[in-house]
């Protein structure tokens, strides 16, 4: 193909484009049509021809072809904010209101800076005298409309995804205008969505200074406390709420979602009863308390509340999902149909487009109907894999950079340094691997309190990168080698009082970031006495199990067989590089040795980490706790077999997998089985 030729049809399509847009601008709709048909006929699925293709179609009154080029807009943009605004248009022109109020609320769900779906929606519920809705809208409305034109176009193109202009022209307005609040709280939207959550809370709790009786500014900043796991300064924010606004439900709600992060699940539930009493189809309502009751281990009312859910919204997704993510539950014929239905809608979010693929593939497992399950997964984890940035490539220097900075003089050279405490105990490795498992014995044992997934070394590292604008590598981990033992020392300090809300009274405690594997190296610096486990799992059924969850967020490196299998090699030639430069530091406790001698195990965990044997480790799964992971009914029991050996009746799709696996970790016989 000639090269110039594709540059040449490139730039005709990019000026044909720009002489549309300016043809609707000016409402010379024939015009612009003929214009975008020119385009699609070389680019059927350029996004912004059939958006205005679709625009142009609806104000020429030809509402079939306008519906026919949003079903087109959709199939290629399902969360475009701005494509369910021109459906709820659409059905708006056409008089079906019910409809375009749906389609409105769906727009400003994925793009709330949208000014038109926000104004049809005030006069919609002003008419029908839902006030609180009302007001909700006309706050928006009101903010909206104050906004510089340029932030409004800075929180759209946020809202499509385009990080890199919007982050650019957002630090371009605030270095005009320092103090913007609107502005800053765009900046740390960027920002916690590339993961630097230091600066979108610093960000977001100048904003708040700045602008006290902004209910949204500080919502967003108790969010960001929360991902952080400042639980105490995020419940400080939802109170000021309640308080601000005593009738906001979604307060409330947000207020009971963060006593369940303080760990009192019954005192949420009485709260979310509460609202479920003013609103009782508040269907994410019904979800929250099905995952406080499913945290305490009452399944069977879980079951209910995910099923009330659904059944006033059968499109919640979430709903569905966390059905087939207790593990246990099985779908009946027609709820499974239902998923069927719901999953193929055009109009349907990528959201809960993800959840039911990932429900159905559960649901058909359940089943036996392998081909169909697996089926849902590649789809489900394909939306997922198109939302992310993640590079095999990236992942794999990144991790390299570890072992070229910490290498067998690194230590030495550094010398002694840290904070002296033997308070944690980082269990790490991959997801699906068992550290569940392994928390939930050691949580049982009298002298060890069980914690969460803490992000604070995550945190640390991030700190350490040294750079100002998002998206950069930064200069870690080379910039370990010139901390200074005080520096270590402060580092190790704060760590344990930063984490000291999540603990008892016991001595030691847990942290199960299974991240925390690329970054053994700093842990070691700032802590040095610090135990660590490294629980492993057979690459099949740790890789499969990784494909077949859908994380709530992160774990990029799942959503695809390769890029599972290549994060499964980079992490076992990192652990085999941590134990070589720090031997004696970390013991690797493989889940299949714990299911085949649970004794054994725990005896050789607790040798290492010098305490005495506790029979209450062994009778682990009759712990009374909050398990808030993907494991916790599994870990509710005994020791067993079932998760081995699961990647079987799919064998013949896993040739990409292991093909991508190093072929010394895999058992001679599963690849041939693999390989038939």
């Amino acid at each position: 193909m000639d090269k110039n030729k594709v540059d040449i049809d490139d730039t005709n399509i990019s000026l044909d484009l720009s002489d549309a847009t300016q043809a609707v601008k000016e409402n010379r709709f024939q015009d612009a049509i003929l214009l975008l048909k020119r385009i699609l006929k070389d680019q059927p699925d350029n996004i912004d021809a059939l958006y205005l293709s679709a625009v142009s179609s609806r104000f020429l009154k030809k509402f079939d072809e306008s519906k026919s080029y949003i079903m087109d807009l959709l199939s290629n943009a399902p969360d475009m904010g701005r494509a369910y605004q021109e459906y709820g248009h659409l059905n708006r022109d056409q008089g079906n209101e019910e409809k375009a109020v749906m389609h409105y609320r769906q727009a400003c769900e994925l793009n709330p800076a949208l000014v038109a779906s926000w104004n049809f929606l005030f006069q919609y519920f002003t008419k029908y005298k839902n006030k609180p809705a009302a007001d909700h809208a006309e706050e928006q409305l009101k903010k909206l409309k104050s906004l510089p034109a340029l932030l409004l176009y800075i929180s759209q193109i946020l809202n499509e995804g385009r990080l890199g202009l919007a982050e650019e022209k957002c630090r371009a307005f605030l270095k005009k205008n320092p103090t913007h609040t609107y502005a800053m709280s765009l900046l740390a939207e960027i920002a916690n969505r590339l993961g630097y959550f230091d600066d979108a809370e610093f960000l977001l709790e100048k904003a708040v200074e700045f602008s006290p009786d902004d209910g949204d500014l500080r919502t967003k900043y108790a969010e960001i406390l929360r991902k952080k796991q400042k639980f105490s300064k995020t419940m400080e924010q939802v109170e000021i709420l309640c308080e601000k606004f005593p009738n906001n439900l979604n307060y409330k709600a947000q207020k009971a979602s963060e006593i369940m992060q303080n760990g009192d699940h019954q005192e949420a539930i009485n709260l979310l009863n509460d609202i479920l009493k003013k609103n009782p189809y508040n269907f994410s309502t019904l979800t929250s308390r099905g995952h406080a009751q499913k945290t305490l281990g009452k399944t069977d009312q879980a079951i209910e509340s995910y099923q009330s859910a659904y059944q006033i919204k059968p499109d919640h997704g979430e709903a569905f999902f966390s059905l087939a993510n207790l593990k246990t539950y099985s779908f009946t014929n027609q709820e499974l149909d239902n998923m069927r239905t719901q999953v193929e809608r055009i109009d349907l979010s990528l959201r809960d487009k993800a959840y039911f693929h990932f429900a159905l593939a559960q649901g058909c497992e359940v089943k036996g109907e392998f081909e169909e399950a697996f089926h849902h997964l590649v789809r489900g984890n394909q939306i997922k894999k198109d939302q992310s940035q993640y590079s095999i490539e990236r992942m794999d220097n990144e991790l390299s950079a570890q072992m070229n900075v910490c290498d067998d003089s690194f230590f030495t050279d550094l010398g002694d340094g840290g904070y002296q405490t033997k308070d944690p105990i980082f269990i790490l490795g991959l997801p699906r691997a068992g550290s569940t498992l392994i928390e939930q014995i050691l949580a049982s044992h009298s002298m060890i309190d069980g914690t969460l997934e803490l992000p604070n070394i995550l945190s640390i590292a991030q700190s350490l990168r040294g750079e100002d604008i998002y998206g950069k590598l930064g200069n870690y981990p080379k910039s370990m080698k010139s901390m200074t033992p005080d520096q270590r020392k402060v580092l190790g300090r704060n760590f344990i009082e930063d984490t000291r809300m999540h603990r008892k009274d016991a001595p030691f405690f847990t942290d199960k970031m299974p991240n925390n594997f690329r970054h053994i190296g700093l842990i070691h610096l700032i802590m040095p006495n610090a135990k660590i486990i490294d629980a492993r799992r057979y690459p099949l059924d740790c890789c499969f199990s990784m494909f077949k969850q859908l994380f709530a967020q992160g774990q990029e490196f799942t959503y695809g067989l390769e890029e599972a299998g290549s994060y499964y090699n980079s992490y076992v030639k990192l652990m085999n590089h941590w134990e070589s430069v720090l031997p004696g530091k970390i013991l690797r406790v493989n889940n299949e040795d714990i299911v085949e001698d649970l004794e054994g195990q725990v005896s050789n965990i607790l040798e290492f980490l010098e305490l005495p044997f506790e029979e209450e480790c062994i009778s682990f799964y009759e712990t009374e706790r909050s398990v808030r992971t993907a494991s916790s009914e599994q870990v509710r029991k005994p020791v067993n077999k079932e998760g081995m050996g699961r990647w079987k009746p799919y064998a013949r799709y896993l040739k990409p997998l292991v093909k991508t696996l190093d072929k010394d970790l895999l058992k001679s016989e599963d690849i041939i089985h693999i390989n038939e």
